[in-house]
């Protein structure tokens, strides 16, 4: 679990409902009971969502992910 973690700083995450680029995955939080990953967390600045982590980060929640590829993160939030 924790290497598919590190892969994740390589992939970019884009929101498919408007089409932007976030950026890299800078961290991912997982249930530390049952080591799944229970959210990505994204640097950023803008307040278009309502999930922030300290510093303006977006934490975007497992279940807004809708495709892992080789290279990109697809989410899908308003």
């Amino acid at each position: 679990m924790a290497k598919q973690g590190l892969d994740f700083k390589h992939k970019e995450v884009i929101n498919i409902t408007d089409g932007k680029r976030l950026g890299y995955v800078q961290d991912v939080t997982a249930n530390l009971e049952t080591g799944v990953i229970t959210s990505i967390i994204v640097p950023g600045n803008t307040k278009v969502f309502n999930f922030f982590a300290g510093g303006g980060d977006i934490v975007i929640p497992w279940e807004k992910i809708k495709c892992i590829g080789n290279d990109v993160i697809l989410i899908e939030m308003p």
